[in-house]
């Protein structure tokens, strides 16, 4: 029940996405949040006793205001919008600002969205929270946005506009199509489908939305549609037609996180890695590059998981690259995990049979596809004692489990390597005609 002598915006808070703006007395702004439900959300932080700091929090409001949004997505943009405009004092007390997440598009011939950390911006001499871009930053960034307080939920955002606007991160007029572009997700800048005019034109599009001006976004789309329908274009008419459909009706489910739904400065109970959880190793099994396989096992409480090993053939990498050939099959291990209906379970950790530069491949992979999943790579040594552990030492989760683990890992990568050569061997006997033994 919220106090009586706290004034609410129209004396009722309604059951639909926003955000919400606490004030004192003067009609300073204490916090900005974003809501799935503004009434369920506001009314969480008068339902119960809380820590010192929120309490002290809630002490001071005195006034509660709103703006409604038509979506939890542009919730999300409008808050990140605010929080930078307003820079409320238990905002930036909620947590080290440095740690806040930051979208940025980059300045290139074919720019892109990047997720990072406000200490990296600060790293490059940028200061996160400036509303104007300096122009030796113009040179880096076309444009900065965020703080965003929930950096799951921008990922999934990015998950899910690249679907309607897709964006190249791989190298342009390599003449091949990029793993993306086999699945829609890249325009074609790598096979020059594309021209730097019109992808620029794309990423405007993507900026628009960011900056929070979506009807502005949809406006353009329409127009592009009437402009494709008269010049018979009807299959890039459909294009824009299926952008626009999503634009008005996104829903919002994939967009809540429990991050979303803590309330500020509660604390949070510790938490490390589950060793008994979903553990995944890969290898790769190949001889000068010919009949190349990768191999996914699966551990679960600690054992072998065979239901769900998977097999990959090796199909865009030629010769003797392992960490090619790893890349493609954390890429299409990883695309069913985003874009598929029926999608394989994430994994707690991940094992790779490598060193740092499979270890560091993988960590970019999963950066690409906006995924939070620890890697562990096995440098083999002359004997099980001597592997090496390859990992984020800064990541205090990882360095909690890893000795602990560390026999879990080696079965696990061992079983990788066992399941790649037994089906490199039957694609060998099947290349030339032999019979496959399965030797014991």
């Amino acid at each position: 029940m919220i106090p009586a002598e706290i004034k609410i915006k129209n004396k009722e808070l309604p059951d639909c996405p926003g955000v919400y703006f606490f004030k004192d007395a003067t009609g300073t702004i204490l916090y900005i949040g974003k809501a799935t439900s503004l009434v369920r959300r506001v009314g969480s932080y008068f339902a119960k006793a809380h820590n010192a700091r929120l309490t002290e929090l809630v002490s001071k409001i005195r006034r509660i205001d709103y703006i409604e949004t038509e979506t939890v997505l542009e919730a999300l943009v409008l808050e990140a919008n605010q929080i930078k405009a307003h820079m409320p004092a238990y905002n930036i007390l909620e947590k080290d600002d440095k740690s806040f997440q930051y979208l940025v598009i980059t300045n290139e011939t074919y720019p892109k969205p990047v997720v990072v950390r406000g200490k990296d911006l600060e790293a490059e001499g940028i200061k996160p929270f400036d509303r104007v871009l300096s122009q030796e930053t113009k040179k880096k960034y076309l444009a900065v946005y965020g703080p965003y307080t929930s950096g799951l939920a921008l990922r999934r955002t990015l998950q899910f506009l690249r679907r309607m606007i897709p964006w190249s991160t791989c190298v342009p007029g390599q003449g091949r199509p990029c793993f993306y572009r086999q699945i829609g997700l890249c325009p074609g800048a790598c096979t020059g489908e594309i021209t730097k005019s019109e992808y620029k034109k794309s990423i405007r599009r993507l900026m628009w939305f960011f900056s929070g001006h979506t009807q502005t976004l949809i406006r353009h789309l329409k127009k592009e549609m009437q402009d494709a329908s008269q010049k018979k274009q009807f299959e890039r008419a459909a294009n824009y037609r299926d952008m626009i459909f999503a634009f008005e009706h996104v829903h919002d489910v994939a967009f809540i996180t429990k991050e979303d739904l803590e309330l500020p400065f509660a604390p949070q109970p510790k938490s490390s890695l589950d060793l008994m959880g979903r553990i995944e190793a890969y290898d790769i099994s190949n001889i000068s590059g010919t009949s190349a396989v990768g191999s996914m096992v699966v551990f679960q409480n600690g054992r072998p998981f065979k239901n769900e090993y998977r097999k990959f053939r090796i199909q865009t990498v030629v010769g003797s690259d392992d960490v090619g050939m790893l890349e493609e099959v954390l890429r299409r291990r990883l695309s069913r995990a985003v874009y598929a209906k029926q999608a394989w379970a994430l994994p707690v950790l991940m094992v790779i049979d490598g060193g740092e530069g499979q270890v560091n491949r993988v960590e970019r992979v999963l950066r690409e596809f906006a995924l939070d999943i620890p890697v562990i790579g096995i440098a083999k040594g002359f004997d099980r004692k001597q592997d090496r552990l390859v990992f984020d030492k800064s990541n205090r989760e990882i360095l909690e489990i890893a000795e602990r683990g560390k026999e879990i890992f080696q079965r696990a990568r061992n079983g990788a390597h066992r399941f790649a050569i037994s089906y490199h061997r039957l694609l060998r006997s099947k290349k030339f005609g032999l019979k496959h033994e399965r030797k014991p």
